[in-house]
């Protein structure tokens, strides 16, 4: 597997750690439940668009039978969505505090996020999209008949 493809799936594997964490934290410490959205978005952001990033990265140029149109994406895309994540989280969390600058933590958590699938989105479509030069035929074989002998 490429890199930025295990990155992605170490990635989504420590989001679900984090937020399966979390969750357990607001079942034991029911003030905590004011953090659902971070809890929500840890896992569903976090764990699950990121194993489908990097599952997608991993097998959508195989279906398609070519290579990643863009590879030199993936990387900004694993920062972006992975910094997203990370701020929006941190601003649900700081919002449910009170913190009153956590709005614009959570714009620009926001924002990354959906460039990074932005970028995503792009570049598959693009690899699906890709011209590949027709195969050229091999020409017909005259089948080799078995000999027996007389």
């Amino acid at each position: 597997m490429d890199r930025p493809v295990v990155l992605f799936l170490k990635a989504a594997l420590a989001w679900l750690v984090t937020g399966v964490t979390l969750g357990v934290c607001m079942a034991v410490h029911p003030p905590f439940l004011a953090w659902r959205a971070a809890h929500v978005h840890l896992l569903l952001l976090g764990f699950v668009t990121g194993t489908i990033f990097g599952v997608g990265y991993h097998v959508f140029p195989r279906f398609a039978g070519r290579p990643l149109r863009h590879p030199g994406l993936m990387m900004p895309h694993w920062w972006l969505g992975n910094g997203g994540v990370a701020a929006m989280a941190a601003a649900f969390i700081l919002r449910a505090e009170g913190v009153t600058w956590s709005p614009a933590l959570l714009g620009g958590g926001g924002t990354a996020a959906a460039l990074g699938a932005y970028l995503f989105a792009y570049n598959i479509w693009r690899t699906l999209d890709a011209r590949v030069a027709p195969r050229a035929t091999p020409p017909a074989r005259t089948p080799v008949l078995p000999t027996f002998p007389r």
